[in-house]
């Protein structure tokens, strides 16, 4: 529990109750009234909350907590507690009941396309959730991490899809968006990345991959410098995406230094990779509904 482990804490408190407030004034100034002003505020509370689960998974990476409850999901006994006291993996946990809680709710609520597909992806995710667990554990291929990533972006997606395409068909949407299908691979191959050196294990400095866990980075590298060339190409629509998916390169190596350098905790560098991930995804969904 370092200072910047409490400072973090204090952040995704900060975040999660902005998303609630943002929900909650959302709902009051929309033109909208009654049901649909609710359903108005819980669909921008669960798009933030979404990805504020996706910050807190990477904190837990970034600070050493993936392991920190063992094997046992989705609860501990004092999961409260330590959520209090500031474990990143408890308040994931907390957080993920909230966003299936939230979606079960609007599912109630305004049954449709994206509603149901959000509730779907998010059961999905939590039961990859523990698998994630057991990669780390060295007891699961690496791809369990993976694809527990794409679900997590795909319920992030949904939801903001309620946001600027509500009453789309959200597997047609995300078909359709080839701007998208980059990052989802690249964010399939980072998590198989994580999943592949397991917990507290340096990729290691290469000039030629020797070990699974160098060539799963390569082919991420190469699926990320991907996603550039394809933000590039469809410019000027996805200028925003395009200058933040270079950064991204960029602050990938410097990810890749610091795992090295700090294999079981490599620190806010794992937060900042994503969060730039989730902010690419948002530019890319956006620009297309300015």
């Amino acid at each position: 529990m370092t200072t910047t482990v409490r400072l973090v804490r204090l952040l995704i408190t900060a975040l999660v109750v902005a998303a609630v407030v943002a929900g909650i004034g959302r709902g009051l100034t929309t033109s909208a009234s009654g049901k649909a002003a609710v359903i108005s505020g819980l669909e921008l509370t669960e798009t933030a909350l979404a990805a504020i689960l996706i910050l807190l998974g990477s904190f837990v990476e970034g600070f050493g907590f993936g392991l920190s409850l063992g094997t046992r999901w989705p609860y501990t006994r004092n999961i409260l507690a330590l959520m209090i006291q500031g474990d990143p993996e408890a308040a994931h946990r907390i957080v993920a009941t909230l966003v299936g809680a939230i979606g079960v709710v609007l599912v109630i609520l305004a049954p449709s396309s994206l509603t149901i597909n959000g509730l779907v992806l998010i059961v999905a995710t939590a039961l990859f959730g523990i698998g994630t667990l057991h990669v780390l554990a060295g007891r699961l291929p690496s791809l369990v991490h993976g694809v527990h990533g794409l679900l997590a972006y795909g319920v992030f997606l949904c939801y903001l899809c309620t946001l600027y395409v509500p009453g789309v068909d959200f597997w047609s949407y995300l078909g359709e968006m080839g701007a998208l299908h980059c990052l989802l691979l690249a964010v399939l191959l980072g998590g198989m990345t994580t999943g592949q050196r397991g917990f507290g294990t340096p990729i290691g400095a290469f000039t030629w991959p020797r070990s699974s866990s160098q060539l799963t980075m390569i082919v991420h590298l190469a699926s990320a410098l991907a996603m550039v060339a394809t933000l590039g190409w469809l410019m000027p629509e996805f200028h925003v995406a395009f200058a933040l998916a270079v950064a991204q390169v960029l602050v990938g190596f410097l990810l890749f230094h610091a795992v090295n350098l700090e294999p079981k905790s490599p620190g806010i560098l794992v937060a900042f990779h994503q969060g730039m991930a989730l902010s690419i995804a948002l530019a890319i969904v956006a620009a297309g509904h300015w």
